[in-house]
């Protein structure tokens, strides 16, 4: 038997106040995102499994929770992720909305298996997505669109690492030496931070662009010092036009960083804050398939609201004003259109810090207790 009230693991109730907290994050986020002109969408939790599967990269289809339909006999999915379901509304029923189409969303997303940093497999996702350019203006609007709802949603300390996801292969295209290593080898020699495995494979000159990872000024430096193709210095320069206008924003960049962000094209970014364990959220460039097979390029940005709840932000001080049993409805009414909470007593003996009151209502006034 199940014990009454045992949930399965990595999922939990949100009590108050942190449920309201919660409410009021995406609130506060996706109305930032609106006075930037992003509309919301609201895709299903559910959809077939062919079709959601085919819109996430590996990693994330594999965290798709998957049952079968009784009504159709077709698998379905739990969506891990809303990305692609914003990508698929893109180029299906919004399809021929004048680009570039600024989409937004909040919901929530179910994973099979937490991680050890993070073992939830539930959150609730809030994000942006700019669909039909990813060029380095709109590379600078998303990013600076994400910055300016976490800051007035209370994030401080907000800090970005930058990574170039597709650098590798487009160095590896133009000419840059692979030795006896496949590409795929060389990436994940680069992810592992790997000198000595790429020196034993003939591919020392990647090697240079581990030790310029760091703060981004000098990691630009750096970079700007090697034998780079011009694409790959031009997208350098509109990292460093970005990084210029972030103003104080601490940026990192770590250049072959590819960890969470195998679908993304040439840029990809982690938001980070004070109080918060790992991410914030990610974002970057990339590619969404329209059903005539061509391309789309986007770019957007991800934010899971669940570790600024457990920041302790979206949390605001309760105005709740406990009502005598008998008092006049329309006191209720004038008080609830002044921005109280009001809680009615049924009894003489209600004691308002049983109902989380902060005031009780003396016949004149709301007084403190």
């Amino acid at each position: 038997m199940i014990p009454p009230g045992l949930l399965p693991e990595g999922l939990r109730d949100r009590l108050p106040p942190q449920a309201e907290a919660t409410a009021a994050l995406v609130r506060s986020l996706t109305g930032s995102f609106a006075a930037h002109g992003y509309e919301r969408v609201q895709p299903p939790l559910v959809e077939y499994e062919e079709s959601l599967g085919s819109r996430l990269g590996g990693a994330a289809r594999r965290e798709l929770l998957r049952f079968t339909d009784p009504v159709s006999q077709h698998t379905l999915a739990l969506r891990s992720d809303m990305t692609g379901q914003v990508g698929r509304i893109a180029v299906t029923r919004l399809g021929d909305a004048a680009r570039p189409l600024r989409l937004s969303y909040a919901g929530p997303v179910v994973r099979v298996r937490g991680t050890q940093l993070n073992p939830e497999r539930e959150a609730v996702q809030v994000g942006a997505e700019l669909i039909g350019s990813d060029t380095a203006a709109a590379a600078g609007e998303v990013i600076g669109v994400a910055v300016e709802a976490l800051r007035a949603a209370g994030l401080s300390g907000l800090s970005i690492d930058i990574t170039l996801p597709t650098l590798v292969a487009d160095l590896a295209g133009a000419g840059w030496p692979l030795g006896r290593a496949a590409l795929a080898d060389v990436q994940a020699l680069l992810d592992g931070k790997d000198v000595g495995g790429l020196m034993a494979l003939g591919a020392g000159a990647y090697e240079p662009l581990i030790a310029a990872a760091g703060p981004a000024p000098q990691a630009l430096s750096r970079l700007a010092a090697l034998p780079l193709p011009a694409l790959v210095r031009a997208r350098l320069d509109a990292v460093a036009a970005l990084v210029a206008g972030l103003g104080d924003i601490a940026v990192t960049i770590d250049p072959t960083e590819r960890h969470g962000f195998e679908y993304q094209t040439w840029i990809g970014f982690s938001l980070f804050g004070t109080g918060i364990s790992g991410e914030v959220g990610r974002g970057g460039a990339y590619v969404i398939m329209r059903p005539d097979g061509s391309a789309e390029a986007a770019i957007g940005f991800s934010l899971y609201i669940d570790g600024l709840v457990d920041a302790g932000l979206g949390v605001s001080d309760p105005r709740r004003v406990l009502l005598p049993a008998g008092t006049d409805p329309a006191v209720g009414a004038t008080l609830r259109a002044a921005g109280w909470s009001t809680v009615a007593a049924f009894d003489a003996a209600a004691d308002p810090r049983d109902f989380r009151c902060t005031h009780a209502w003396n016949g004149v006034e709301a007084s403190p207790v």
